[in-house]
Parts: structure tokens; C-alpha cells; sequence
């Protein structure tokens, strides 16, 4: 990781050359963090980590959070005492063309089923 966290208000995140298909796919393969992506993708701007109602502990909040940052998908820094989140996807197109827009799409289709 080339970002590595010189302090603890740093975050590592991968460089785009370090992002791989099976630990985006991963990361997405869970509801809650498949609802993060949507939800961000939706702002289309960074959102602070404390906007986010999820139905699950803070800790296990965070873990969805740092998986995506760790996989690759999103992008988080501070920002005074908040942390925000946002898709990273510049990256995501450039290494995976259209994967992103595809997986929202089913997404969107799969909550209107219910």
C-alpha cells in the first residue's frame, strides 16, 4: 500500500495498481457494505462515516468501511474530527470498465423486487 498510515488520522489505502477484481468483488458481495457503495455512489461527494444508519454495532460499521477502503473501493480521509468516505471511481472504470455501474444497476433491481 503505497499510502501508508504515518499517523493514526492516516488512512492506507491500495494504489490502483494494488486493486483486484476478487477483493472488490468481496467487498461488495456484503449487503451492508453493498449499501455503503450505493448510498455513496447516490451523494456522487464524499460523505462523513457518522451519516450512515446501519443496522449493525459502530465496530462492525467500521469493519465494512475499512474493508471497502482496504479493497480498494473507496477513498477515506479526515476531515476535522469526521472521516469521509467516497467511491473511488476513477479507479474502479479505469482497471474494471463498467463493473461498478453494472453491480449499482443490480443492486437498484434487486431492492425494487423487495
Amino acid at each position: 500500500m503505497s499510502t501508508a498510515a504515518v499517523n493514526s488520522r492516516e488512512l492506507a489505502h491500495p494504489d490502483r495498481a494494488e486493486i483486484r477484481l476478487e477483493g472488490v468483488l468481496h467487498a461488495l458481495s456484503d449487503p451492508m457494505r453493498l449499501r455503503i457503495v450505493r448510498d455513496l455512489a447516490a451523494a456522487e461527494q464524499e460523505l462523513a462515516c457518522a451519516t450512515f444508519e446501519l443496522p449493525v454495532s459502530k465496530s462492525t460499521t467500521t469493519h465494512h468501511f475499512r474493508v471497502l477502503r482496504e479493497s480498494g473501493v473507496i477513498q477515506q480521509a479526515y476531515r476535522g474530527t469526521a472521516k469521509m468516505s467516497e467511491l473511488r471511481r476513477a479507479d474502479l472504470e479505469e482497471l474494471f470498465p463498467g463493473l461498478l455501474e453494472v453491480i449499482l444497476e443490480a443492486a437498484e433491481l434487486q431492492a425494487g423486487r423487495g
